[in-house]
């Protein structure tokens, strides 16, 4: 698998493998160990065509005071009180060589995207006995491709979204739950970075397209993590609907409901003796 298409895949693996509920519990300051993930998703959101990677990784967790690497985030927090938390959010897509995408062919290949920006985290609910917390999340994130020899802008998102999370949802087991939804709103910018079609790629299949800002769709996302020391198993399904999306009527969208999935197991070998008390 080339370099970029790894790192790629890391920035989603990052985005989308939620954590287990910590609450207060006490945690190693430090975990390393590595793990293996399986997932499939469409070459980009409204796309029917559908790929499947199978990914090794390093697993590493950090949770200092300020950084944390975590497995759902690497956050720098900037300022945090009991409900508020604003940190560093982060998320990214995987390249798509057009030549193999028939809605592309003959277009220029989408490069690796990365995206990062502030977050923040507001508690609304929260019940330490039950074990479970509601919080809204409010990240906007600048938009980057890159082919590995430069770099480039390709505009701004926002993506409010509901979380529910909920430890240990069948008593006894160690399953715990988490669900996110919300829409998702992106300026021309980033919009026309994958539904544009400029006249010069036009074919009688393919009309031009201009793609504008505005919303970009929402999405449903599930997900479950158990923990069976040294392992932890992880899996998710997130469902995008893009009817009324500013780009729907884009000759690159093939379906207004796309979805992708993806489960994981990590084994931690090396653990930190420091334990720290965990309160988000």
């Amino acid at each position: 698998m080339p370099i970029r298409r790894l790192l790629a895949i890391l920035f989603v693996l990052v985005g989308f493998f939620s954590p287990g509920s910590a609450w207060c519990e006490g945690k190693p300051l430090w975990e390393l160990g590595v793990g293996l993930a399986a997932l499939r998703m469409p070459d980009y959101r409204g796309s029917d065509e559908y790929r499947l990677y199978l990914l090794p990784y390093p697993y590493f967790i950090y949770r200092g005071d300020i950084l944390r690497v975590e497995r759902e985030r690497i956050s720098g927090r900037i300022f945090e009180t009991d409900r508020l938390l604003l940190d560093l959010s982060f998320n990214g897509s995987v390249p798509v060589k057009s030549s193999d995408n028939p809605d592309r062919r003959g277009m220029p290949d989408l490069d690796p995207t990365f995206e990062a920006g502030p977050a923040l985290n507001v508690t609304l609910l929260e019940d330490r006995q039950d074990r479970y917390k509601l919080k809204l999340n409010l990240p906007v994130r600048a938009a980057f491709s890159t082919d590995f020899s430069s770099v480039r802008h390709e505009g701004w998102m926002f993506h409010p979204r509901l979380s529910f999370e909920k430890a240990d949802i069948l008593p006894g087991l160690g399953l715990n739950l988490g669900l996110s939804a919300g829409p998702m709103f992106a300026d021309r910018g980033y919009h026309r970075y994958y539904y544009t079609v400029d006249p010069a790629f036009a074919t009688a299949a393919r009309a031009p397209y201009d793609a504008g800002g505005g919303y970009s769709g929402s999405t449903l996302t599930v997900g479950l993590n158990k923990t069976i020391r040294p392992f932890i198993l992880n899996a998710f399904v997130s469902l995008d609907d893009l009817r009324g999306a500013a780009f729907e009527e884009s000759p690159l969208v093939k379906t207004k409901s796309s979805w992708m999935c993806g489960a994981s197991v990590s084994w931690i070998f090396r653990t930190s003796a420091e334990r720290v008390k965990m309160g988000d």
